[in-house]
């Protein structure tokens, strides 16, 4: 259980690393401030970064709450029942490929690698509850076991 643990923590320790990077990336790459003059020719440029700015960075706030949230819940500060209520990741709302046409070769690879972040959390947010009550079942099974081996024996008379 104390492998299990400390794997979960490194593993979450990593995430995060990785989604505070991405964000960072995110925030430079969807930076529009030097855009924002009037320019008809370019106006579909900046809707469509407007648009997957939004949704990568929502995307990528929504892992860096859930990698919080799981912190929380191994530093003792949520108990099961409020991670499971509160720390659910959001679904995916992925990009729209009309959209990721207008962007860059740099920023589709960045929007793309926010998804595919997305992805691999969202497979841990699913699995990680089965392996706990999986893990639950097997000691509970075990406690049946011991609890029946060492029941007193009753003679048949």
């Amino acid at each position: 259980m104390i492998a299990t643990t400390t794997a979960r923590r490194t593993i979450i320790e990593e995430l995060y690393s990785e989604a505070l990077l991405l964000a960072d990336e995110a925030r430079g790459a969807f930076d529009m401030r030097g855009e924002m003059a009037p320019d008809g020719g370019r106006n579909e440029e900046r809707v469509a970064l407007s648009i997957e700015g939004l949704r990568t960075t929502t995307r990528l706030m929504h892992v860096l709450a859930w990698v919080l949230n799981q912190r929380a819940y191994l530093a003792g500060e949520l108990n099961e029942h409020q991670l499971r209520r509160h720390g659910r990741l959001p679904a995916e709302r992925p990009s729209m490929p009309g959209m990721m046409d207008k962007l860059l070769p740099e920023t589709r690879q960045l929007v793309r690698e926010s998804e595919r972040l997305h992805a691999r959390v969202e497979r841990l947010d699913r699995d990680w509850p089965q392996t706990q009550a999986a893990r639950l079942g097997a000691v509970d099974a075990m406690h049946s076991r011991i609890a029946e081996a060492f029941a007193p024996q009753t003679l048949a008379g």
